[in-house]
C-alpha cells in the first residue's frame, strides 16, 4: 500500500559560506495535501525547495519523496514529481507546444496531451509563435503546464503567482486545487498570505531558516489571533471608531451601551490574518 506521506524532511540543514539558510527543520506532507511554505525573501524557502527536488544536497538531515531518498534515488524521484521555479527556464525560440513536447520526451512521455495541458492553464492551443513573445503571466502558466507534463504525484511550486495579472494568477490557483482533488501533493512556497490561506491545508512559517509555526490556517488564527468587532458611530458631531474584543470581559455590555447611546453607522467582525500572526511570531512583515 502506498504511503500517505509523500514528503518527509527530517532535520535538514543547508548553509552558504557558513551562514545557515535552512537550520535543521522537519516536516511532512501527506497525499493530496497542499502545504503553504511561507516566509519573506531570504527566509530559506527556495533553498528548502531545491533540497526537496534534488538540486541541492542537504548538509545535514534526510529527505524522502514518495518513500525514496532524494539523494540516493534522485532520478527515480524526479521522474514522479513536477517542479515550477519562479525563474523561467523555457526554450524561448520554440513554441509553447514544442516546449511541452520536448520536456515530455525527457520523461519518456510519448504522446502528451498538449492541447489539454495548454487549456488547463488558459493558454491558446493553436498559437505557434515563439515563447519569447509571451507575457510574463503566459510564461508562468506555461511553466506550470510543463510541471504537469509527466502527471506528477508531487508538485513543487515556487512563488507561482508572484507579480502576475489576476487572470494568470487565478488560472494557476485553479490548477493547484484540481491537482489536490486528484490526490497530488503540493508544496507551495509564497510570501502571499492571502493566497496561502485560500489554497493551503496547512501552512509553515519559515523565518531565518527555522520554522516558527506549522498548522492549519484556522488553528493558527484560533491560537494566536483575536476576533474583534469594529464599530463606527456618531458621538454628537464626532465620528468615532471602536474595536471591541469579542472574547473580552464586558464586551457584550460595551456593545449594548454603544447601541443604546449612539447612532451606529456600521459594525463588522474581523479576525486575525495569517500576515498578522506571522508578524506576531517573527516580528517581520512578508515584503
Amino acid at each position: 500500500m502506498e504511503s500517505e506521506i509523500r514528503i518527509s524532511a527530517e532535520n535538514i540543514a543547508y548553509s552558504y559560506d557558513g551562514r545557515p539558510a535552512v537550520d535543521h527543520i522537519s516536516f511532512q506532507v501527506g497525499k493530496g495535501e497542499v502545504l503553504g511554505f511561507l516566509g519573506p525573501n531570504g527566509a530559506g524557502k527556495t533553498t528548502t525547495l531545491k533540497m526537496l527536488v534534488g538540486l541541492l544536497v542537504p548538509q545535514d538531515g534526510r529527505i524522502t519523496i514518495l518513500g525514496r531518498d532524494i539523494v540516493k534515488e534522485r532520478a527515480a524521484v524526479q521522474a514522479q514529481i513536477g517542479v515550477c521555479f519562479e525563474e523561467k527556464s523555457l526554450y524561448e525560440d520554440m513554441s509553447a507546444a514544442a516546449n511541452l513536447k520536448f520536456f515530455a520526451s525527457l520523461f519518456g512521455v510519448r504522446d502528451p496531451d498538449i492541447p489539454g495541458l495548454l487549456g488547463r492553464v488558459g493558454l491558446p492551443v493553436d498559437r505557434k509563435d515563439r515563447v519569447s513573445n509571451y507575457s510574463k503571466g503566459m510564461k508562468q502558466r506555461l511553466m506550470v503546464a510543463r510541471a504537469l507534463v509527466n502527471n506528477p504525484k508531487v508538485l513543487f511550486l515556487d512563488e507561482p503567482t508572484d507579480g502576475l495579472d489576476p487572470v494568470s494568477s487565478e488560472a494557476i490557483r485553479e490548477v493547484i486545487l484540481e491537482e489536490k482533488e486528484k490526490g497530488v501533493t503540493v508544496f507551495l512556497t509564497t510570501h502571499d498570505m492571502m493566497e496561502a490561506d485560500k489554497l493551503s491545508d496547512r501552512v509553515a512559517f519559515i523565518n531565518e531558516g527555522r520554522i516558527a509555526a506549522l498548522d492549519t490556517p484556522d488553528n493558527l488564527k484560533h491560537e494566536y489571533g483575536k476576533r474583534i468587532l469594529k464599530v463606527r458611530y456618531r458621538d454628537g458631531d464626532l465620528l468615532r471608531e471602536e474595536e471591541i474584543p469579542l472574547e473580552g470581559e464586558g464586551s457584550g455590555r460595551r456593545i449594548q451601551e454603544i447601541l443604546r447611546e449612539y447612532m451606529v453607522l456600521d459594525m463588522h467582525t474581523e479576525e486575525a490574518t495569517l500576515e498578522d500572526i506571522f508578524i506576531l511570531l517573527t516580528g517581520k512583515k512578508l515584503e
